[in-house]
């Protein structure tokens, strides 16, 4: 048995790509042949390295991995076409062709392939959840349901193009401060083994004279030198043991915990937990997904997990027939304020409309709360930064002060 390659043409002259396995090339030819289908070419598959694949491989490996900005660029286009009433296929074909991303345009292609073979939409999409999502996919499921697919594509468009806006502030507050404090490490590394050394000859002989803030950095500077190899690994391992602990089950509880009990973050980080928990379940509710679907999907999406505990919950009560606030009024995660809005959109049937307007209230409870923590965070880090770097100064210019007037 050996593998062949072929090129074939359907009846409706669609040109098709596949292996066959088969006794002879004969063989193959008949097989294909008895298929109704013309053949265009066929020879022995090369054993070999396939040089169109491995420069395609290549090109996947390059590009890296797909990216939500590949996602929502391919929902937006997706919506115009089904709006301008292009068909799914080839509408699918033509964003395919305009992306640039190899790895991304392999997964239209894969949809459209799937959508070609009779598959709803919604199933194609479901093969690839870590790219699109349990959210993604439940509201696509729904508008085939409902009929509202073009609609529906411009609704999760908006929920992502939301949710990458709230990342980048959410990056850009952790940015300035991560630097600032890499600096502050780099420059104090820097002035303890560089610098103070250069003085030992001095101060050397005078150790009585000199101010205990000057020898207490001459002893630091001395034990980072001497011990700077295993102060380097001790310092990767500390980082790895915390890395290896922040991704157990126990260690991102924890952290979880502490982001919301954190004087100068809390606000930001509970700002964030309600607005993207609200603005998922909002939409899902919207767009007809089924409730304990939609609590379930909210809980996942939420990004901590005293929150998923608490959608956890609701989902039980729910299962149970109880109403969704009963576990609500239990918890402190969200204001009771929240809990009474959600109460009265779930008595009045307007619990869609009530969601999307408080999500959007956090939403701009978040913005405020990055710029406050911004703020915040800003002087302190110069404050941080200059008493260091001011401390270690001080300890170098006072002894030497010290010896002039002795001199003199």
């Amino acid at each position: 048995m050996a593998n062949y390659k072929y090129t074939v043409r359907d009846a409706s002259g669609k040109s098709q790509s596949g292996v066959l396995t088969s006794e002879s090339l004969e063989a193959a030819a008949s097989i294909l042949r008895g298929q109704g289908l013309k053949i265009s070419s066929i020879a022995p598959a090369n054993s070999g390295i396939d040089k169109d694949q491995l420069f395609t491989k290549l090109a996947e490996l390059n590009a890296g991995k797909p990216k939500t900005a590949h996602v929502l660029d391919f929902t937006t286009q997706l919506a115009v076409m089904m709006r301008a009433g292009i068909n799914l296929r080839s509408a699918l074909e033509g964003i395919a062709e305009q992306t640039s991303h190899a790895g991304f345009k392999k997964i239209v292609l894969q949809l459209k392939a799937d959508v070609e073979a009779g598959k709803q939409f919604s199933e194609a999409l479901s093969k690839h959840p870590k790219l699109f999502g349990k959210m993604y996919i439940n509201m696509v499921r729904a508008s085939e349901m409902s009929g509202s697919f073009s609609d529906m594509l411009d609704r999760i468009a908006a929920y992502i193009g939301q949710e990458m806006e709230t990342r980048r502030m959410v990056i850009g507050a952790a940015i300035y401060p991560a630097v600032i404090g890499t600096m502050a490490v780099v420059v104090t590394v820097f002035l303890l083994t560089f610098v103070l050394p250069k003085f030992y000859i001095v101060f050397e002989g005078k150790e009585e004279i000199l101010p205990w803030a000057t020898k207490f950095l001459m002893g630091l500077s001395e034990f980072v030198i001497q011990k700077k190899l295993y102060l380097g690994v001790g310092f990767l391992a500390a980082f790895a043991g915390l890395f290896a602990f922040s991704k157990t089950e126990v260690g991102g509880f924890f952290i979880d915990k502490m982001k919301l009990r954190i004087p100068v973050l809390k606000g930001m980080f509970r700002a964030l937990y309600i607005s993207r928990s609200l603005q998922t379940m909002g939409q899902l509710i919207n767009a007809g997904v089924p409730m304990l679907d939609t609590i379930a999907i909210t809980g996942d999406i939420s990004g901590n997990r005293l929150y998923k505990g608490m959608w956890k919950s609701v989902y039980s009560s729910v299962k149970q027939g109880k109403k969704l606030t009963a576990p609500l009024r239990k918890t402190k995660l969200l204001p009771m304020s929240v809990v009474q809005m959600i109460a009265a959109g779930e008595d009045s049937g307007k619990l869609g409309e009530v969601l999307d307007e408080v999500s959007e209230y956090y939403h701009k409870r978040l913005r405020e709360a990055i710029k406050t923590v911004t703020g915040m965070i800003e002087p302190i880090m110069i404050i941080v930064m200059g008493t260091v770097v001011g401390f270690i100064a001080m300890a170098i210019i006072l002894p030497i002060f010290k010896m002039s007037a002795i001199v003199k």
